[in-house]
């Protein structure tokens, strides 16, 4: 059963086992990022914390982030992620892109677009700009697993999107990550490019296991567990 948490007066974070996802109220609407891994009715239980009209955001699409995402007639992604999102059966739902820097304005309440590939070829940031806060998915954790493996995935590309939302600055004092320990503060990203590049050099710990059936190489980090290919 999901548990909800109520962060301040207008924003919420589901629980759903070991996924995370929000609900963000403006004075227009609301949106929710993401909709967990085993509840489909994700869009009930946003709707139980706000009467403003919805709209669904995703940081990405893999199972673990989309399990309600069928309960709303349109959803909207990094344009990237639909060709990923289209491999899936969602029937008639009505599919928007999104591009870095696109704003969306929920009343007072701005969530400006920050594109993190290599999770996922359309991975992306939310940055929630009056609360300061940027929502993550998986892209950035600590204490979690990272896929890195397969043909959605990117290791080079990951890294280098780590290294290139440092460069951007953005004004955020907290890291709400889709998995493991949250809130996070900023300096965690310096931590996780720091993994990354040693990961890509070879400079860190492994063994080899299996993944969803595929074998992959578990790259232990000072952070998070990289799972790339073997």
């Amino acid at each position: 059963m999901a548990e909800i948490i109520k962060k301040n007066e207008n924003t919420w974070m589901i629980v759903d086992g070991g996924v995370y996802f929000f609900v963000l109220e403006g004075e227009n609407k609301a949106a929710v990022i993401d909709t967990g891994m085993t509840i489909p009715n994700a869009k009930e239980l946003a709707e139980s914390v706000t009467s403003k009209p919805l709209i669904l955001l995703n940081t990405h699409c893999d199972r673990d982030h989309i399990a309600g995402n069928d309960a709303f007639p349109e959803v909207w992604m990094h344009a990237s992620e639909l060709a990923y999102y289209c491999q899936k059966d969602h029937g008639a739902q009505v599919m928007h892109a999104l591009f870095e820097g696109d704003e969306i304005d929920l009343g007072g309440r701005v969530l400006r677009v920050v594109a993190l590939p290599g999770h996922t070829a359309g991975s992306a940031c939310y940055l929630d700009v009056n609360s300061r806060v940027l929502i993550s998915g998986d892209s950035i954790q600590r204490g979690g697993r990272i896929f890195l493996f397969g043909a959605q995935r990117n290791m080079p590309a990951y890294v280098a999107g780590l290294k290139r939302l440092k460069t951007l600055s953005l004004p955020f004092d907290e890291i709400w990550p889709s998995h493991a320990e949250t809130p996070l503060p900023p300096d965690i990203l310096d931590a996780v490019i720091e993994d990354g590049e040693a990961a890509l050099r070879g400079e860190l710990p492994f063994e080899i296991t299996e993944v969803h059936g595929n074998k992959v190489k578990a790259v232990q980090g000072k952070t998070n567990v990289l799972l790339m290919n073997e």
